[in-house]
């Protein structure tokens, strides 16, 4: 292997692009750099219209995602102080499900009629699908339809279905002039390479493909007439097959190479390999070399994924999916998650921690366990995993004249660590054991968090060796789709990197958190049914009309 080979792993996230340069030989991290969305997230109205926006929308703007490439890549390399001859690579990563409709060549809907909501992108936190995902979930439970138990019993109204039916009866229009319904995922990778395909990942969690197929015409069509032929606007066939020129492709496969026009974005040469396509949490795997059965990895930052390879197939209740090959090919992938957790404390902060996180983290960590006297669910952003209702609310019990703004701040945490409990225990429960809990993204830089989570779940934490952990993992699949390693395990051997059991439970400290974290299971199924969580969320909803 030469040790002068380099590749480039850029990551798309909810704010901002982050491009970093990376060595083939052992995954040293040489340069980055980062792009700020000029858009951000799109929540309240369109951009230059003004067209307001409703409750629980949430989309953004794929100009920001090319500008990352113009941007962000070439001043990455600048800061590697590389040669763009030396790069033999790109891997892509997305949030997801972020999807958008596009032309039959990817032109985006909203660069022909920007007024309208519909036409954008729905980024992955776009709620306001979630009565056409109750749909689909009553019919398919219904008619015992097979894909069901894959996704835990319910499919989430971010996914692309329940947003592709919402296009549909909210905007006929647009539904019938968008020839694609495309993760911007695969959607990258058409503008890097000029080929369209689909990866394996994001169709298998995202898009209800399940054995070499997706759910059929007639259930659709039960749902709406109009939406029978909703699977035309996908690819369609088994991984690796060609069917009228879009392929379902394998993780670190070859998408294509760089065309003339995405070399002039980036600065790389014309030809330079492209991997396929992925998604940001599945990625980090491979960062974290966690790509062994069992290696459950959190993702923490403005919420939180949990994906873990295992070689066995079993129906986690709440699950986001299980798909084969969706993490490392030859396995089957499994993806929880927490729809916030950065969020929540960022929220807090926001509105009613003016002295800030850090001052407040120095307050909350002198507190015992429990001093607080509080318990709360962490369901600001609604609930993903295991009771994938987005409709759902948070909730803090305890609070007295007494409470103090740290005080709310630890409960805060704590809630979301008792969600991840919550998870890992139904893995364990239907079978899939979960043998190593590895932690990364932006909430790692956060210790009293990480020692609270150690606690909370009794068990020791790893943690990841990279502060970019997606965009090291798009670059190691693109050093895999380069010919440089065999497959994505030598590759994250290699370049991948992770300290193990950095944090370990105190004892004394965990049995407290079993007296809390039992109360916070009694709330759970309290309010998990909805009936008050709802019904506040519609009385919001008609006051904002």
């Amino acid at each position: 292997m030469n040790a002068n080979n380099y590749v480039v792993g850029v990551d798309f996230g909810t704010l901002s692009g982050r491009a970093v340069v990376v060595r083939v030989s052992d995954g040293a991290e040489l340069g980055s750099a980062v792009h700020e969305y000029t858009h951000r997230v799109i929540e309240q109205t369109l951009p230059d219209s003004g067209v307001k926006l409703g409750p629980d929308w949430a989309l953004q703007s794929p100009q920001d995602w090319i500008d990352v490439l113009k941007i962000a890549v070439p001043a990455a390399i600048a800061a590697a102080g590389v040669e763009p001859e030396q790069v033999i690579g790109i891997g892509t990563d997305f949030t997801a499900c972020t999807v958008l409709p596009t032309t039959a060549e990817g032109t985006p809907l909203c660069f022909e009629t920007p007024e309208l909501p519909h036409a954008w992108p729905k980024l992955w936190k776009h709620h306001a699908a979630q009565p056409h995902a109750d749909r689909i979930n009553e019919l398919a439970a219904r008619r015992g339809e097979s894909w069901l138990p894959r996704y835990g019993g319910k499919i989430s109204s971010e996914w692309e279905f329940a947003k592709g039916l919402q296009l549909l009866e909210e905007a006929p229009d647009v539904y019938a002039r968008a020839e694609r319904w495309i993760e911007a995922a695969d959607w990258i990778i058409w503008q890097l390479t000029g080929v369209e395909s689909r990866n394996i990942c994001t169709v298998g969690y995202k898009g209800v493909f399940q054995d070499g197929s997706y759910p059929s015409e007639d259930f659709l069509a039960e749902l709406n007439p109009g939406f029978a032929g909703f699977v035309g606007k996908l690819a369609t066939g088994r991984v690796g097959e060609d069917v009228n020129g879009v392929t379902v492709a394998p993780l670190g496969g070859l998408a294509g190479r760089l065309t003339a026009q995405a070399a002039a974005w980036t600065g790389l040469p014309e030809g330079v390999s492209v991997a396929v396509g992925n998604v940001d949490a599945h990625v980090t795997n491979a960062a974290a070399d966690a790509v062994r059965p069992g290696q459950m990895v959190a993702i923490m930052g403005t919420s939180t994924c949990h994906v873990m390879p295992s070689d066995q197939l079993a129906e986690v209740p709440g699950m986001c999916g299980v798909v084969k090959d969706g993490i490392v090919p030859g396995l089957w992938g499994y993806e929880a998650g927490q729809s916030a957790v950065g969020d929540i404390f960022a929220w807090y902060v926001d509105n009613f921690g003016t002295e800030g996180h850090d001052h407040l983290t120095a307050l909350a960590e002198k507190q015992a366990v429990g001093q607080h006297g509080l318990v709360a669910l962490d369901w600001f952003g609604g609930n993903r995993s295991v009771l994938v209702d987005h409709n759902l609310s948070g909730v803090i019990v305890g609070q007295t004249l007494a409470t103090k703004p740290e005080d709310v701040y630890r409960a805060l945490i704590e809630s979301t660590a008792y969600g991840a409990r919550m998870i890992v225990e139904t893995f364990e429960k239907s079978g899939v054991p979960v043998e190593e809990f590895v932690v990364a993204g932006g909430l790692l830089k956060n210790p009293f968090l990480m020692q609270i989570y150690a606690d909370v779940l009794r068990r020791p934490l790893s943690v990841i060796g990279s502060d970019q952990g997606p965009a090291l993992g798009s670059a190691i699949h693109a050093a895999v789709a380069a010919g440089a390693y065999p497959g994505i395990e030598a590759a994250a051997a290699a370049m991948g990197k992770r300290t193990e059991a950095a944090y370990v439970p105190d004892e004394a400290r965990a049995d407290a958190y079993d007296r809390l974290y039992a109360e916070y299971r009694r709330l759970h199924e309290f309010f998990g049914d909805g009936r008050m969580l709802h019904t506040l969320r519609a009385i919001r909803n008609e006051a904002q009309a």
